[in-house]
């Protein structure tokens, strides 16, 4: 659960509702229901090895769709990574609007858990899709080509943080439950990427960031970043 010290939620703005809660998010009942019910026609038929296969399946899509608690770490200017995986990317990029931010970009292999959080507590601002490509998350062009879902949060300071979940050479399908308006927790679940993926962060010029290329992290529960206090904005 998200730690009681993170800043509330402004007087008015409606809280988001973290969600997938459950150990096992129900995607994997749809998935894994097909390759079980086959592991069992086949055990019946005496047919070892094509029954064990199913069934390693149907145990790779319960282990995929795993939804671990964490233990958030506390600090309200701290961000933390929105999905476990390796990180790919620091490195300052141009905004839109020609200013400079920086970005964390985390790569989710299909071992990972999927589940994404919140990396920093803050109202969504908003969340925009685009993209149709489906090249690899660690090909460069996936940056800007493939499906995507990024969602802006403001802080209670003012500041704005994006998180955008990329899709993959095999992901077909992004979740992303908040609305614009809600107040969401610092390292809250709030939706998932189906296979693998790629998830971005994008801060304020002068954070300080506490991880490097290569590094492992756990969402919720690894420290990305700290933003700087009073630092530039990139976006109006």
């Amino acid at each position: 659960m998200p730690d009681p010290s993170q800043p509330r939620a402004p007087q008015g703005v409606p809280l988001f509702e973290e969600r997938p809660t459950e150990l096992v998010v129900r995607d994997a009942y749809l998935l894994g229901a097909a390759p079980l019910a086959l592991a069992g026609l086949f055990g019946a038929l005496g047919l070892a090895l094509p029954g064990l296969l199913c069934l390693a399946a149907t145990l790779f899509v319960a282990a995929f769709f795993r939804n671990p608690p964490r233990l958030i770490p506390e600090g309200e200017d701290l961000l933390v990574a929105p999905a476990d995986g390796r990180v790919i990317e620091v490195g300052e990029i141009e905004a839109a609007d020609g200013s400079k931010r920086q970005r964390i970009g985390i790569f989710l292999s299909v071992f990972d858990v999927h589940v994404n959080r919140a990396p920093i507590a803050g109202r969504v601002v908003s969340v925009e899709r685009s993209g149709s490509r489906f090249l690899a998350a660690f090909d460069r062009r996936a940056e800007t080509l493939n499906v995507r879902s990024a969602m802006r949060l403001e802080t209670a300071g003012g500041l704005r943080v994006d998180v955008v979940q990329i899709t993959g050479l095999i992901a077909r399908r992004i979740v992303c439950h908040p609305q614009p308006g809600e107040w969401i927790a610092r390292g809250a679940r709030y939706g998932l990427i189906r296979f693998g993926s790629r998830t971005d962060v994008v801060l304020p010029q002068g954070s300080e960031v506490l991880v490097r290329v290569g590094d492992r992290v756990r969402g919720g529960e690894s420290a990305l970043a700290r933003l700087a206090r009073g630092a530039a904005e990139a976006v109006a």
